[in-house]
C-alpha cells in the first residue's frame, strides 16, 4: 500500500472518528475497549498522534520515554474542548506526514520500507481500529475498506506478532493460516519461541497444510483478529482453538 494511500486513510478515518465522537457523551462506554470511556479513547489516540508526530517532525532517533511524554503532553484539555483537541492533534499529524521528507530518518519499532512509511502505516491502522471503537459506542459500525483491512493484517501478523515479547506461544509447533479474500495469505508458525510469519502471495493452493485455516472477507477477518467482532461468518478449517488462542493472546496496549 502506498504511503499516500495510508496518509489519506489516516485523514479519513480520523475525521470519521471525530464526527462520531461529537454526538456522544464523553462518559459513553466503549464496549470494544473494556474499562474505557470515550474520554479515555480520545485522550489515548490524541496522545498517540502527538507522540507519533513528534518522532516525525523532530526526526527523533530514539523512542520517546514516559518522562518525555509527560513533558510533551502536559495537562489534558477540558472535556468541552476534548474533541476539538483531538481534531487538532489528528490534523497536525496528517500535515506532518504529508510534509515529511521521504528520506526521513527517525525511530521506528516495526519492519518497514522507510520511517515515513512506518509512521503513516501505524497511525492509519491505529486510527482505523479506534474509529471502529467509537462507532461501537454509538451503536453502529461502518465498514473498513478491504485494502486497508488486508494491510493491517499484514502489519499485525508480519510485524507485531513476531516480536520477541509477544505472548502468542504453544508448547509444540502449530500453524495458523489466515486467508482473506485477497491475493495475500499468511502462515503463522507458532511454538515455544517467537512466531515466524510467512507471507503467501498468489498461491493457488498452499504448498503446506495448516493446523487451522481461517477464510473470509478481509474486513471481517481483520475485525475478528482485533477482537472487534466475533468469528461468525468466517470459515474455520481444522483446530479452531488456534484462532481462539490468537484472539486471547494478541492484544496491543499503549497508555
Amino acid at each position: 500500500m502506498a504511503t499516500s494511500r495510508l496518509i489519506e486513510a489516516l485523514r479519513e478515518e480520523g475525521a470519521r472518528l471525530a464526527d462520531t465522537a461529537e454526538g456522544l457523551p464523553l462518559a459513553a462506554v466503549v464496549p470494544t475497549c473494556p474499562g474505557w470511556t470515550l474520554r479515555d479513547l480520545l485522550r489515548h489516540l490524541g496522545g498517540v498522534h502527538r507522540w507519533a508526530g513528534t518522532h516525525v517532525r523532530e526526526a527523533r532517533p530514539r523512542l520517546l520515554t514516559v518522562h518525555d511524554l509527560i513533558e510533551l503532553f502536559g495537562a489534558w484539555p477540558a472535556d468541552a474542548a476534548l474533541v476539538a483537541w483531538y481534531r487538532a492533534e489528528h490534523a497536525r499529524l496528517v500535515e506532518s506526514l504529508t510534509a515529511a521528507d521521504p528520506d526521513l530518518v527517525c525511530f521506528t519499532f516495526l519492519p518497514a520500507p522507510s520511517p515515513l512509511y512506518f509512521w503513516a502505516r501505524r497511525q492509519a491502522h491505529e486510527t482505523t481500529i479506534h474509529r471502529v471503537d467509537v462507532e461501537s459506542a454509538a451503536g453502529s459500525v461502518s465498514s473498513v475498506a478491504a485494502d486497508l483491512a488486508a494491510d493491517d493484517i499484514d502489519e499485525l501478523v508480519g510485524g507485531m506478532v513476531p516480536r520477541p515479547g509477544a505472548r502468542l506461544r504453544t508448547s509444540s509447533p502449530r500453524t495458523l493460516r489466515l486467508a482473506p479474500d485477497d491475493p495475500a495469505r499468511w502462515l503463522l508458525r507458532i511454538g515455544v519461541g517467537a512466531v515466524v510469519t510467512d507471507r503467501e502471495v498468489d498461491a493457488a493452493e498452499p504448498a503446506e497444510p495448516a493446523d487451522c485455516t481461517v477464510r473470509g472477507p478481509a474486513t471481517d477477518l481483520y475485525l475478528a483478529l482485533w477482537n472487534r467482532r466475533g468469528v461468525d461468518g468466517l470459515t474455520i478449517d481444522g483446530d479452531a482453538s488456534l484462532l481462539d488462542l490468537f484472539r486471547e493472546k494478541v492484544t496491543i496496549r499503549w497508555s
